[in-house]
C-alpha cells in the first residue's frame, strides 16, 4: 500500500515537475494547455496504478489533478480531463463503471461553479480551499459507495479514514508546490520589471538632461536671428518652423523626463485626493464627447510621498485608454480610491473593448500598445510610476466586457 501511495504521489508530481524544468522560467499563451494535458497523464497513471488496501478495496488519487484543473481553470480546461477519465475508465471496465461517470460528472458541474471565487482568493485560502474541496468530493463519494453497500462494515470506515486522510495531505502538499511555483513567477517578474524601470529612469534623467542644454541654446540663437533685419521673408518662415520643432522636440523631452526619478521640488505627503479629482475634472470633456460617464469615489484616509506630476500623468493615462476603449459606443468609467488596510487601492474600471490575457501580460513594455497608432510609452510611464512608490498593478481584462486596473500602493 506504501509503495502504491508513494507512486500515485510520484505521478501527481509530474506535471509540477515538468512545469517547474520546462516552462517556470518563461511565459507561453499554451501553458495552460500544457498542463491539462500533462494533468491527463498523471490522472490516467494514477487510474493504472492505483492504491490496493489489504482489506480489499481499492481506490486512486485521480481527483486530485481534476480538482486542481478545475479550481485554476474552469470548465474550459476541465472538460478534457473529464472526457479522459471516462474514456480511460470504460475501457478498463468492470464493476462501478457507470458509477464512475456518474460521479465524476457530478464533480465537472459542481467544482468548476468556483473558479472564479477560488481565483480572487489569496494564496493561504486557496490552499485550504482546495483541500476542502478534494475532502467534500471523497466526502460525496464515500457516501454514494456507503448507499449501495448492504453493509457499513469496518473495511469501509477503514476505506473511509485512508481515502479522507490521503486525499487532504495530498491535495495539501502539491498546492503548496503550486503556490510555491506562482509565487516564484510574480516575485521574478515583479524584480526583473523593478531594475528594468530603475534603468530607465538613471537613463531618462541623463539623456534628457543632456539634450535639453543645446536645445535651449539653439531656440535662444534662432530666436535672435528671427529678429534680425538681414534676412528675407522666406528664410525668417524657416526659423519659425525651425522653432516650432525645437519645440516639439522639447515636448518630448519633458515627456521623457517622466521616466526619470521623482523631482525633489514635486514631492508632497498626500492622499491622493487632489490628484485623482484633478486628473478627473480635467479629462471629463475628452469623456463627454464619447459619451463615457464617469463615476469617481473617494474614500481613502492614508498619505503617501510621491512626485505629484508624475502622478497626475500616471492617473491621466489610466483615464484617457479607459475613455479610448470605449469610443464608438459609450459606456461608464469608474473610479474608486478607498484604502484596505494599510493599502491605498486605486480601482479604474472600464466597459470597453477589454484585452486577451496575452495583450494584458505585455502592457508595461516599451514599444507595446493595443492601439495601432500608440507607442506604448504611456503604459511604461504608469508602471515606472507605481513601481517607484513600491506599488503593484493588476490588471483584470475579458474581450467585450472591459478592463480594470488595482493599483496597490503601500502607505
Amino acid at each position: 500500500m506504501i509503495e502504491s501511495l508513494l507512486l500515485n504521489f510520484l505521478f501527481l508530481l509530474f506535471p509540477v515537475l515538468t512545469f517547474l524544468i520546462f516552462f517556470e522560467s518563461r511565459f507561453h499563451t499554451y501553458n495552460q494547455y500544457i498542463l491539462t494535458l500533462l494533468s491527463s497523464i498523471s490522472m490516467v497513471l494514477c487510474m493504472a496504478f492505483p492504491i490496493r488496501l489489504e482489506i480489499g478495496f481499492i481506490f486512486d488519487l485521480r481527483y486530485i489533478p481534476f480538482l486542481i484543473i478545475a479550481l485554476f481553470g474552469g470548465f474550459k480546461f476541465t472538460f478534457p480531463l473529464f472526457i479522459v477519465l471516462n474514456t480511460y475508465r470504460f475501457l478498463v471496465g468492470g464493476e462501478g463503471t457507470i458509477h464512475s461517470f456518474i460521479f465524476a460528472s457530478v464533480i465537472f458541474i459542481i467544482v468548476p461553479l468556483v473558479h472564479k471565487w477560488f481565483m480572487n482568493q489569496d494564496t493561504k485560502k486557496q490552499i485550504w480551499s482546495a483541500v476542502v474541496v478534494s475532502i467534500l468530493t471523497m466526502l460525496l463519494y464515500l457516501t454514494i459507495l456507503g448507499i449501495l453497500m448492504p453493509v457499513l462494515n469496518r473495511e469501509f470506515w477503514t476505506l473511509t479514514i485512508n481515502a479522507l486522510t490521503t486525499y487532504a495531505f495530498v491535495m495539501f502538499i502539491i498546492m503548496i508546490l503550486i503556490e510555491q511555483i506562482l509565487t516564484n513567477i510574480k516575485n521574478r517578474e515583479s524584480t526583473q520589471q523593478s531594475e528594468k524601470f530603475n534603468i530607465i529612469s538613471e537613463l531618462s534623467a541623463s539623456v534628457a538632461h543632456e539634450i535639453r542644454n543645446p536645445l535651449t541654446v539653439t531656440n535662444g540663437f534662432l530666436q535672435l536671428l528671427n529678429n534680425s533685419q538681414n534676412i528675407t521673408q522666406e528664410e525668417k518662415k524657416y526659423i519659425d518652423f525651425s522653432l516650432v520643432e525645437l519645440k516639439r522636440a522639447e515636448r518630448i523631452v519633458s515627456d521623457f523626463l517622466a521616466f526619470s526619478k521623482p523631482q525633489s521640488e514635486n514631492m508632497i505627503f498626500s492622499n491622493l485626493k487632489e490628484e485623482t479629482e484633478y486628473v478627473k475634472d480635467i479629462i471629463t470633456p475628452f469623456a463627454n464627447m464619447h459619451q463615457v460617464d464617469i463615476q469617481y469615489k473617494f474614500t481613502n484616509t492614508l498619505n503617501i510621498q510621491y512626485d505629484k506630476n508624475q502622478m497626475q500623468q500616471c492617473l491621466m493615462n489610466l483615464y484617457k485608454n479607459g475613455i479610448e476603449s470605449m469610443m464608438g459606443h459609450g459606456g461608464v468609467l469608474s473610479i474608486n480610491v478607498s484604502e484596505h488596510k494599510y493599502d491605498i487601492m486605486i480601482r479604474i474600471k472600464d466597459t470597453g473593448v477589454g484585452m486577451a490575457k496575452e495583450e494584458v501580460f505585455q502592457l508595461g513594455r516599451p514599444y507595446y500598445s493595443t492601439k495601432n497608432e500608440g507607442t506604448g510609452l504611456g503604459m511604461l510611464m504608469v508602471y515606472s510610476t507605481i513601481n517607484k512608490i513600491n506599488g503593484k498593478i493588476e490588471v483584470q481584462s475579458e474581450i467585450g466586457k472591459g478592463t480594470t486596473f488595482i493599483i496597490t500602493i503601500p502607505a
